[in-house]
């Protein structure tokens, strides 16, 4: 049986590509890497500077049930190649997982709330 906190919850996919949509709204390019599962699965967004650095960051939610943003990472920004084998590993960990990646050149947080 499922608690009213699960059905209340938005489905990732939905989640998702508001996401993208709204990063395509501030003039940014944005991209589904890698499908998930649709209703549960966890989202990694890729902020990459194009220059071979990146930041990582994996969903979580607080206290209160708000999700929120971390560093997936020890360091903020990483090397491209570093994020990329952290994102297969997880992959072949949990197939559900989601990977959006957010192509910035300052890479700025604002993207994420």
């Amino acid at each position: 049986m499922y608690s009213a906190y699960e059905t209340s919850r938005i489905p990732t996919h939905v989640w998702v590509e508001a996401e993208v949509r709204r990063i395509l709204s501030l003039g940014m390019a944005v991209y589904i890497v890698t499908r998930g599962d649709n209703m549960g699965g966890i989202v990694i967004q890729k902020i990459s500077n194009l220059s071979g650095a990146c930041k990582l960051l994996g969903q979580q939610r607080d206290l209160l049930g708000k999700l929120v943003w971390f560093n997936l990472l020890q360091d903020e920004v990483v090397p491209e190649r570093e994020a990329d084998s952290y994102i297969e590993k997880s992959r072949q960990r949990d197939p559900d997982i989601w990977v959006v990646e957010i192509e910035d050149r300052t890479l700025q947080e604002q993207l994420n709330y």
